[in-house]
């Protein structure tokens, strides 16, 4: 098990900064998210990227790149929160230096493609948060993942029972969840931030993708070792999925995603509510955890944290 440290966990009067590491967001459309934040009994500290555009990012990639590593190295934060995701952080992780980070660690919470961002930190050996962005935090229909968000922040036991399908494979698994957005962790093999899934449970999820594209990117995956030694494999939302106008390609998600995983025993958990969806529960990255799986029922535990981080 790769060795993980814990946060500290937030208390009222923290303050936490708000960067947008990515594509570009208007300011005004944060404001809702803000004020939640500061309804837990937060101090927002805004980075200068939630007001600038440059292209389709919310900054070149100097820009961004200082935003982020002026939270990374300012002490009174006690997390960083991405104000959404779209496309530009991996032009930025090689350059991060989160010396200052590992002297007092912080959370990190974002999705999609803060996913390079969250594996760069489990390799440091940090937990962080796949889970609500500002800007996703107040959609309709996402108070209950957003509430559930701030509960694992501030340290409160957060515990998942779901609904079963009829495609789960049946199971029980312990292990430290890793993963997110299916597309990065495809573009991520091979690189500095590439994770070693032996032992552990893999969450996957995407949005926007042809049916096509998934089942190569399920192939890359299947190809380079990550779905032959799970613990479990928990497959979040996939939305607004793609086919071909004719031929069709042939297969739904959970058909290809079967597929590629139909020769390994490990259990399987399809429709877990989290990734491009309001309901985005969030998952703690590096957690370990406890899974069960049937048809009826699925039941996701944090465990304790064995290696947890003491603001001092």
């Amino acid at each position: 098990m790769t060795p993980i440290i814990t946060p500290p966990y937030l208390k009222p009067g923290d303050s936490i900064g708000i960067i947008a590491p990515a594509s570009v967001v208007q300011y005004q459309d944060l404001l809702p998210g803000i004020k939640i934040l500061q309804d837990w009994g937060l101090n927002v500290v805004e980075g200068f990227t939630l007001k600038t555009s440059h292209n389709q990012f919310a900054a070149t990639d100097q820009e961004r790149l200082q935003d982020f590593q002026t939270m990374l190295d300012n002490e009174s934060l006690s997390a960083i929160i991405a104000a959404r995701g779209g496309y530009g952080c991996s032009r930025i992780v090689d350059e991060l230096d989160f010396s200052s980070f590992i002297k007092k660690p912080k959370w990190i919470v974002g999705f999609s493609d803060l996913t390079v961002i969250l594996s760069r930190t489990f390799l440091l050996g940090y937990q962080s948060v796949h889970g609500p962005m500002v800007k996703s935090m107040t959609l309709d229909g996402a108070e209950n993942a957003a509430d559930t968000l701030r509960k694992i922040l501030f340290g409160e036991a957060v515990h998942y029972k779901i609904e079963g399908s009829e495609q789960n494979r049946n199971g029980t698994a312990q292990g430290q969840v890793v993963g997110g957005n299916l597309c990065l962790l495809a573009h991520m093999i091979g690189t500095g931030t590439d994770i070693d899934t032996k032992g552990k449970i893999l969450f996957i999820e995407d949005v926007n993708e042809y049916l096509y594209n998934l089942d190569r990117m399920m192939i890359q995956l299947k190809r380079s070792g990550k779905l032959s030694h799970l613990a479990g494999l928990v497959i979040g939302q996939f939305t607004d999925v793609k086919d071909n106008a004719a031929p069709a390609f042939g297969k739904n998600i959970e058909e290809i995603i079967h597929e590629h995983v139909a020769e390994f025993s490990y259990p399987v958990c399809y429709n877990f509510p989290a990734g491009h969806v309001a309901d985005n529960q969030p998952l703690v990255i590096g957690a370990e955890v406890s899974l069960e799986v049937s048809a009826e029922i699925v039941s996701l535990n944090f465990l304790p944290d064995v290696n947890h981080a003491v603001q001092i």
